[in-house]
């Protein structure tokens, strides 16, 4: 398939939070109908009542109606409780689009007794600059126009990889929903050695954020794998090599990273009861 897919003809937004409100300017901005988008948030940002007062986006309305899309957007603690009124918001062809941590098809569809097709997914927080990462699967349910809609909204934001296996995504959650925290915090900790190596605050943290930054523009732009690309700039017996020795030990970074992963895998298991 060549060039932009289609938006879906309309859309419902129920939670238009950071991660909502991040994905649905990469929509607008993709080419969906602000008519045809309704937005349901009991208590909206005012960035997103300023967006739907700019776009003529539907805000709460008192009877909204069902779209070609339901997009779950909530915090997955609320989803017993807003339920009732979600349900209402699916047709008989709508599709359900999940992005709630740890709540499965199941769930979904216990909760949702009108919810039929479902896509569940997870993408992450660089998906408000069109770069990020999702991770979904479809129940059997959802048709290939269905699919189409739901890789459109997807791809709008950034990468979209499609799992076979739904218990993939509690993975996916833990190694890249997560993950833009762990990058952050790299260059946070990079910046605070660099302060404890003498230099001034302001140019650690500044070289820091560079240095985070541009590795990750180059391991986008250069198709070698990372693994590559490291080896690439450790030349045997310097001070990258040096670094290396201590962050590849066998309680180095690799250790601590498969331990938060696991860590967030946990929490994403635990949210589902």
């Amino acid at each position: 398939m060549t060039g932009p897919m289609p938006m879906p003809a309309s859309l419902v937004l129920a939670g238009a939070g950071k991660m909502g409100g991040a994905m649905l300017a990469g929509w607008l901005d993709a080419g969906l109908d602000p008519r045809r988008t309704t937005i349901i948030d009991p208590v909206p940002s005012g960035a997103i009542v300023d967006l739907c007062i700019e776009r003529g986006i539907a805000l709460n309305p008192p009877a909204p109606e069902p779209g070609a899309v339901l997009v779950l957007g909530i915090k997955p603690q609320g989803l017993e409780t807003a339920a009732p009124g979600l349900d209402r918001l699916i047709g008989r062809d709508t599709l359900l689009v999940s992005i709630l941590a740890g709540k499965t098809i199941a769930d979904l569809r216990a909760r949702l007794p009108r919810a039929r097709a479902v896509v569940r997914a997870m993408p992450n927080l660089p998906a408000s600059i069109g770069r990020g990462a999702t991770g979904a699967c479809a129940n059997p349910e959802v048709t290939p126009a269905q699919r189409a809609a739901a890789e459109a909204l997807f791809a709008a934001n950034g990468t979209v990889a499609w799992l076979t296996d739904e218990a993939q995504i509690d993975a996916v959650t833990a190694v890249s929903g997560s993950g833009p925290a762990y990058v952050f915090l790299l260059a946070e900790t990079l910046a605070d050695a660099g302060i404890a190596a003498g230099l001034d605050p302001d140019v650690a943290r500044n070289l820091a954020r560079a240095t985070v930054a541009g590795a990750g523009a180059l391991l986008d732009a250069d198709p070698a794998e990372a693994a590559d690309l490291r080896r690439n700039v450790t030349s045997p017996g310097g001070t990258t090599a040096a670094a290396l020795d201590v962050l590849m030990r066998p309680d180095g970074l690799g250790a601590l990273m498969r331990e938060a992963v696991a860590a967030a895998r946990r929490r994403a298991e635990d949210l589902a009861g």
